[in-house]
């Protein structure tokens, strides 16, 4: 493993995109623990993608115009969703009533689903995975096996400590009911902004 992949996994992993902006919400509105839930399940989200990349599927994917546009429109719908569920929680006596409502799986569920209905991750690691493997090797599945875990858990790792460092905010934000309902709009904002963008995302 090269340190090239090394430090090109980490900058990709470091760039805040949705499962980013998932998890500090959590971290940000839930706490350290559903933080950890939330890095935990946008983790696994990305496992369909790197198997379909293994296996090529994810080449039948990107030729395939109605299975790209069915998860695409599947995921921004998703996107949306997510969008409304934060907009629409008021204060914060809303937040603590979802803290008792809301279990761990079930937000590492959400952050699962907002990967996997992601088309573009199944793409991505089919063209970035295969750069770091030299054509002498012997073994390429399992060195795009070895490289995939690599680079899950160095998204594991960033996203708790983006969740963890949302966490450490959480405090100062519960104690101002302004900041907070600017901050859920903010989030709601982002997540309707990274739909309209996958909307419009071309194979």
């Amino acid at each position: 493993m090269s340190l090239e992949f090394l430090i090109t996994a980490f900058i990709v992993v470091l760039l805040p995109g949705t499962g980013v902006i998932y998890t500090v919400s959590i971290g940000l509105f839930r706490g350290t623990t559903f933080s950890l839930w939330a890095a935990l399940g946008c983790t696994f989200g990305i496992v369909p993608h790197i198997l379909a990349s293994i296996l090529g599927l994810a080449a039948l994917m990107h030729t395939s115009a109605l299975a790209f546009q069915t998860v695409k429109y599947v995921g921004v719908a998703y996107l949306l969703y997510l969008a409304y569920g934060m907009w629409k929680e008021k204060g914060t006596l809303s937040v603590k009533q979802v803290d008792q409502h809301k279990n761990g799986a079930r937000i590492a569920l959400h952050g699962t689903l907002i990967n996997v209905l992601n088309p573009k991750l199944s793409i991505f690691f089919l063209a970035f995975l295969p750069q770091f493997i030299t054509t002498q090797s012997q073994t390429p599945l399992l060195d795009m096996g070895l490289l995939s875990l690599t680079f899950m858990g160095m998204t594991f790792v960033v996203f708790v400590i983006y969740g963890c460092a949302a966490a450490w905010m959480r405090r100062y934000v519960m104690e101002n009911e302004r900041l907070l309902g600017w901050l859920q709009r903010s989030f709601a904002a982002a997540f309707v902004a990274l739909g309209v963008k996958l909307a419009f995302e071309e194979r």
